[in-house]
């Protein structure tokens, strides 16, 4: 099976758009933003699964997963992140960071891509990518962690 993570081709490009390049992971701005800032973090190195990774490898992944996280609840101001990781789909090690608001859309539920899709227009949605972006070189700066590659066209 082939994995649109690695070669990010049109499968991956369908679903997101690159927003930052890290030391062990890919952040990608989700296009379908019915929750606002939602973004995948994606291991650069291909892996199934969490025991796969090494010490340095899922400590490294997940200290970005945090900036990426605090990047995106600051920017949404959301009462709450979840996030998803499941690979039965796509089986590259990635995480869904959805932040979802007290009271608001799928509030006190699992989020699920079953309900209309919203499109914001290309100058809400480069407006979103570059408010996130600032956002996370803030908080890995805070981390200690190395500025993020902008990757947003």
């Amino acid at each position: 099976m082939s994995c649109f993570y690695c070669e990010k081709d049109e499968r991956l490009l369908a679903l997101m758009t690159p927003l930052a390049g890290m030391t062990w992971s890919d952040v990608y701005l989700f296009n379908d933003q019915k929750h606002r800032g939602r973004c995948i973090v994606a291991l650069r190195e291909h892996h199934d699964e969490i025991f796969q990774l090494s010490d340095a490898q899922r400590d490294g992944f997940f200290a970005e997963v945090a900036a990426v996280a605090e990047a995106v609840s600051g920017y949404t101001g959301a009462d709450k992140i979840n996030y998803a990781i499941y690979g039965d789909n796509v089986s590259h090690f990635h995480v869904h960071l959805v932040p979802k608001i007290r009271d608001g859309l799928q509030w006190g539920s699992p989020f699920t891509d079953s309900i209309p899709t919203v499109t914001l227009s290309s100058a809400d949605f480069q407006e979103t990518g570059r408010a996130l972006l600032a956002a996370l070189d803030a908080a890995a700066a805070r981390r200690g962690l190395p500025t993020a590659e902008h990757r947003l066209a």
